[in-house]
């Protein structure tokens, strides 16, 4: 069992960690019981959470109205819901190498 992704009825939640101000966006993989993504934009004025939405969303494949922040907008760990998502299609789309 994944402990970063789980499905909640019709949408998928995603328990995240963030590192802000990196060199460029992506997803690194898994830290603790979270997946860590890396964003270039700065923690200042919900800049970070704005581009952790665009990134999810193109990444996903879905539009960003469909992102969510749950838990933690002013913290590093955040807890987001996609919704009208399936797990496994978003799983694919995030993270390659875990597949438990």
């Amino acid at each position: 069992m994944t402990p970063w992704i789980k499905q909640k009825d019709a949408d998928v939640l995603l328990r995240l960690w963030i590192q802000p101000r990196a060199s460029k966006n992506g997803v690194v993989g898994v830290h603790g019981d979270r997946l860590k993504i890396r964003i270039t934009a700065p923690p200042v004025d919900g800049a970070a959470n704005e581009a952790i939405a665009k990134f999810l969303a193109k990444l996903c494949g879905v539009a960003s109205s469909n992102i969510v922040f749950l838990r933690g907008e002013t913290g590093k760990n955040k807890d987001i819901l996609i919704l009208n998502s399936r797990v496994g299609d978003i799983k694919d789309k995030l993270y390659l190498e875990d597949k438990a």
